[in-house]
């Protein structure tokens, strides 16, 4: 069995990508995340198709933003799947309708804090209150967790101390913006390697382009896995 705290990201235009993808990393990969930009590309089938045929684990990143009613019916109709993470956006009320869509259901909610794509200019140009994202994110992960959130989606640069709030034990941490030494940062921003966001309190890192654009995606995969069973990746007083 793979090591499911990688998960590979699925961000390809569509299933049949996605397939081949998946093919290629074989045994080497248990945890795959289908993501908003593969939804009208066939991503619920190829969820269901990983799952179902494949024995993966799936990972689906909606982060669903409505009124609670919409978000209770939506998340219901996709529990329908047999998922098991889905991204919500933080708020606690949409944390709240998610939990009663998902009741009854092996589907973990993740709340969404801010973008890892996001810096402090863009919360400027978004309205976003003052103050350092560190801060941001810690209250907003606090609210979401109190709420019902099963984990925190968050950047590596913030998992220990979102690791280290009294309302996050037994709870789910998991990071993109996660590249390994040497990797193109892409749209990323607020960034860390495989090793240093296991060791920072994650539970999972999400890993996408470093993986899908090498020559060989499995050794690419396997060199992750190898980091993230390397003591760089150790949790220190744990």
């Amino acid at each position: 069995m793979a090591d499911d705290r990688l998960i590979v990201a699925l961000d390809v235009p569509n299933a049949l990508q996605g397939l081949e993808l998946a093919e290629k990393l074989g045994d080497a990969v248990s945890f795959y995340k289908i993501g908003l930009g593969m939804l009208t590309g066939g991503g619920l089938a190829l969820a269901n198709e990983l799952k179902s045929e494949h024995g993966k684990r799936i990972f689906l990143d909606m982060k669903l933003f409505d009124i609670g009613a919409t978000v209770e019916a939506a998340v219901r109709g996709l529990s329908q799947f047999d998922l098991d993470l889905l991204t919500v956006h933080g708020d606690p009320h949409v944390v709240r309708a998610a939990k009663e869509g998902a009741a009854d259901k092996d589907l973990s909610i993740l709340a969404v804090t801010i973008l890892t794509s996001l810096d402090r200019q863009d919360l400027d140009d978004c309205m976003i209150r003052d103050g350092d994202i560190v801060d941001i994110v810690t209250e907003r992960a606090a609210r979401a967790l109190e709420a019902g959130a099963d984990g925190i989606v968050c950047s590596p640069h913030e998992a220990a101390i979102v690791r280290a709030l009294p309302q996050a034990e037994g709870r789910l941490i998991v990071t993109p913006g996660v590249r390994p030494a040497g990797s193109d940062a892409g749209d990323q921003k607020r960034i860390m390697t495989p090793a240093q966001a296991i060791a920072a309190g994650a539970d999972h890192v999400v890993v996408g382009r470093p993986v899908w654009t090498a020559a060989n995606p499995a050794v690419a995969a396997q060199a992750i896995l190898a980091e993230l069973n390397s003591p760089q990746a150790a949790r220190p007083n744990i």
